[in-house]
């Protein structure tokens, strides 16, 4: 690929015979787009197309580089097919030697090679469109090749072999569907090419039928497709996304059935994406009878009760990456668990002590922060749906406080370029700490906040180095953050202020006063 060069299947002269050019067609471009007719009689023998090929790369013609290649590609490809010289084969060659043609390959420039392959897609030979489609997963490794491949028309024909009968030509073409849905611009071709119906009839399908490799990939597609962070940007994607919703696509009770199901595998990977497109149908097509009768809420739960959840909370051999995996498999459940809260109708069936509980296990265990703002936002709502007075005092609120709040305005003092970012969050670190909720000082402790905090007295602003001594005070009361204090390099810095005679230099004494120095 680094030398523009890529692996195409060598298929046997025979396969093509089943090419049949639109000799009687006025020409398109090869992903579909029309081009304006200049005369009403099109070439009988599919010279206009040829000439349209041959005469693209011209100055005058106003047309995207992507385009250009695919025509011109399309063009020879096509023209060798037509003569007969897209392959030759040897007529001595044994049957042996006939047969293993199948597993060969050859190596064209990528402008010829995505137009082969396009070419072969419209074949009739299973085997050479199932090889096709794997050359197209296997190149379509960046970019530049994944919309040479929309550009070149392999979108059409992919979509339309989904339905094939062949269970090997299917796994290819949802493989290549897969490689190519990583882009967003076409992901969003797919998508207008109709590709949701033959998806989630597919997945509809018995396990026995549908292979766990192929439900993974068909989940993939659908939640690049179906994903509530995504701006539909293209009326032509909104509108497809509206007809599917009318016809019911989405909120098909099997459907639903399938990605509830998924929720109750134990892969974090696909528990994120059942529920994430769980969230997009719910939140563009109400459906909470189908969820609750699909069991909604044992698919929550088992997202929640994860074994990287439960047995290795204090395991420090514990794999980072399945931690972040299980909290974005938690983060997306809860963020769907939140909505579906809005519904009447579900909170007379939730079972809102059992969520309460794993949330909050869930809340202070070692899943990295970023995953844990949903989950705090899901145990708050609870809280208020139980009637419960969420003051500072009560232990839900004292938690989301302790792992949460605290941890998030640590990051936001540390990581923060904006100066006023940083001072609002020492500020409400303050009020926080002022209120007096319990264990408020060990969490700022143990999340490295007085080494943070440090460096605001050095380099924040008048109010945040105000609201920065409040706190270090409020930690001073405490001998055992004395050590972590002096080594912050606190004594010097205070010693400063004091000298500076800065409206803070009162503050900094009563916190050097409270050190051992």
């Amino acid at each position: 690929m680094e030398e523009g060069l890529v692996l195409v299947p060598l298929i046997g002269a025979a396969a093509y015979k089943s090419f049949r050019p639109a000799l009687y067609s006025w020409p398109s471009l090869p992903d579909g787009t029309k081009i304006e007719q200049s005369s009403k009689i099109p070439s009988r023998y599919g010279a206009s197309e040829l000439l349209l090929g041959l005469n693209i790369d011209t100055k005058d013609v106003d047309l995207e580089e992507a385009k250009k290649n695919a025509v011109i590609g399309r063009t020879q490809q096509q023209f060798l097919a037509r003569i007969g010289a897209i392959e030759i084969e040897d007529g001595n060659k044994s049957d042996s030697e006939s047969s293993s043609v199948q597993r060969l390959t050859t190596l064209l420039p990528w402008v010829d090679a995505v137009a082969r392959l396009v070419l072969i897609l419209g074949l009739e030979d299973e085997s050479a469109i199932a090889r096709a489609a794997e050359s197209i997963s296997d190149a379509s490794i960046s970019e530049h090749m994944r919309v040479s491949f929309k550009e070149a028309g392999a979108i059409k024909h992919l979509v339309q072999l989904i339905n094939h009968p062949s269970d090997t030509v299917r796994l290819a073409v949802i493989r290549a569907l897969d490689r190519l849905s990583i882009s967003n611009h076409v992901c969003q071709t797919i998508e207008a090419e109709g590709v949701l119906k033959p998806l989630v009839n597919l997945l509809k399908q018995s396990n026995s039928e549908t292979s766990h490799s192929l439900t993974s990939m068909i989940i993939d597609i659908l939640a690049r497709i179906l994903d509530p962070s995504r701006e539909m940007v293209s009326s032509e994607i909104t509108s497809s996304t509206q007809t599917n919703a009318e016809e019911g696509i989405l909120v098909d009770s099997t459907f639903l059935s399938c990605l509830v199901d998924i929720l109750k595998t134990s892969n974090p990977n696909l528990q994120t994406k059942a529920a994430s497109i769980l969230d997009f149908i719910f939140t563009n097509e109400p459906c909470i009878e189908k969820l609750i009768s699909s069991d909604i809420q044992s698919g929550l739960e088992a997202v929640f009760q994860q074994k990287s959840l439960i047995e290795t909370e204090y395991d420090t051999e514990v794999n980072i990456l399945e931690l972040e995996e299980a909290g974005a498999a938690v983060s997306a459940a809860s963020r769907l668990l939140t909505k579906l809260l809005d519904h009447q109708q579900f909170r007379q069936t939730v079972n809102s002590y059992n969520f309460t509980q794993l949330l909050r296990a869930i809340l202070s265990s070692r899943i990295p922060l970023q995953f844990k703002n949903w989950v705090a936002a899901c145990l708050v709502k609870l809280g208020a749906l139980s009637n419960r007075h969420l003051d500072i005092e009560d232990p839900i609120n004292m938690e989301v406080t302790l792992y949460e709040t605290i941890p998030r305005l640590i990051q936001q003092i540390k990581g923060s370029l904006s100066q006023q970012v940083q001072e609002a969050a020492v500020v409400e670190l303050q009020r926080i700490i002022s209120q007096g909720v319990v264990d408020s000082t060990r969490a700022v402790a143990s999340e490295g906040g007085i080494f943070v905090l440090m460096e605001v007295l050095g380099n924040g602003s008048s109010k945040a180095v105000e609201a920065s001594l409040g706190v270090l005070y409020n930690l001073s009361m405490d001998e055992e953050n004395h050590a972590a204090i002096i080594a912050a390099g606190a004594v010097p810095v205070l010693r400063k202020l004091v000298n500076s005679q800065k409206p803070e230099w009162m503050l900094a004494l009563r916190l050097l006063r409270n050190l051992p120095t």
